[in-house]
């Protein structure tokens, strides 16, 4: 499908981990600048905040806050206009989750490791209604190696993080279904949309799986070089993940039988979320070519935890 879309902003420096807020701007991040910027709806930008590093997903959380998943930096390379992100920089400041005033743009640090082991890349969270919120880490790619990524639990006031499924191949996009009571995260690398029940808090239903290994629901898997990025999910519960290579939003059906493809202009698309009457429009973050665009959603988004609307 290919959707009649409205550009809203370009020149931005790698975007990504967009907020639908409910003035009717949007909050998402430059990467490749290391800012948090907020966007009118006449595309006139403002900063809100320079954590540095590499800021990458976004979430309100309780209080009026923005909580980011920070991952660190990475090199970046630019030709013809258009931004490629590299390995991980020479500068490489660690990942973080940090919680951001903004108000003030005061940047502060929450977690930076979760039983004595550093947070490598932490990429893209969601908030459950319970005072605590999912986030990955993708970890970081070298010139010969590649960390193993995982799905983490924690709370928003800095009192709990715990490891909930590790091992992951690049874990990216995370969300929750409309119920509550399954999250969802894709793996970048090998195209694929996985699923866990929610037991408790921070603790998730494993399914056994070939060679004794203990997974999640497999959603669906993607052919072809495929690679997914971050996500978001709508009311009728579709996993909605921005793919690149085969530039746009792939869709997945919560029974993973239909898989929808909104194709975009941009290789890189990252990211999008929900908002605008009735959660109908969906914004998507095209990064490689630094524009936030939007377009019309065949349904509603699924309203987030901590955005008033």
């Amino acid at each position: 499908m290919n959707p009649k879309i409205t550009e809203i902003a370009k020149d931005l420096r790698f975007p990504e981990g967009p907020v639908a807020m409910p003035d009717g701007s949007i909050i998402l991040v430059e990467i490749a600048a290391g800012r948090v910027s907020r966007i009118a709806p006449d595309g006139k930008r403002t900063t809100v905040a320079e954590p540095g590093g590499g800021p990458n997903g976004a979430a309100m959380g309780p209080g009026g806050k923005l909580y980011l998943c920070n991952n660190g930096g990475n090199e970046w390379y630019e030709k013809d206009g258009r931004t490629f992100p590299g390995l991980a920089d020479r500068g490489y400041s660690g990942g973080r989750i940090e919680r951001v005033d903004l108000d003030t743009g005061k940047v502060e640090v929450l977690y930076t490791e979760c039983d004595g082991e550093p947070l490598k890349g932490p990429n893209d969270l969601v908030f459950d209604g319970k005072g605590g919120f999912w986030f990955t880490d993708h970890g970081k790619t070298y010139r010969r190696s590649r960390d193993r990524g995982a799905l983490f639990y924690a709370r928003a006031d800095g009192s709990l993080i715990r490891e909930v499924v590790g091992a992951l191949d690049g874990p990216n996009g995370v969300g929750l279904s409309p119920d509550g009571s399954r999250v969802y995260t894709v793996e970048t690398h090998c195209g694929r949309f996985w699923g866990w029940d929610i037991k408790g808090e921070g603790e998730v239903e494993r399914v056994r799986g070939g060679f004794g290994h203990e997974r999640g629901h497999l959603l669906a898997g993607l052919p072809g070089y495929q690679l997914l990025d971050s996500l978001a999910v709508d009311a009728e519960g579709y996993v909605c993940a921005a793919t690149i290579g085969n530039g746009g939003i792939t869709a997945v059906s919560p029974d993973g039988k239909v898989i929808e493809h909104y194709a975009l202009p941009d290789p890189l698309v990252t990211n999008v979320c929900f908002g605008g009457p009735g959660l109908r429009t969906a914004f998507a973050t095209l990064s490689m070519t630094g524009k936030l665009v939007s377009f019309e959603w065949p349904r509603p988004g699924l309203g987030l935890h901590h955005l008033n609307r």
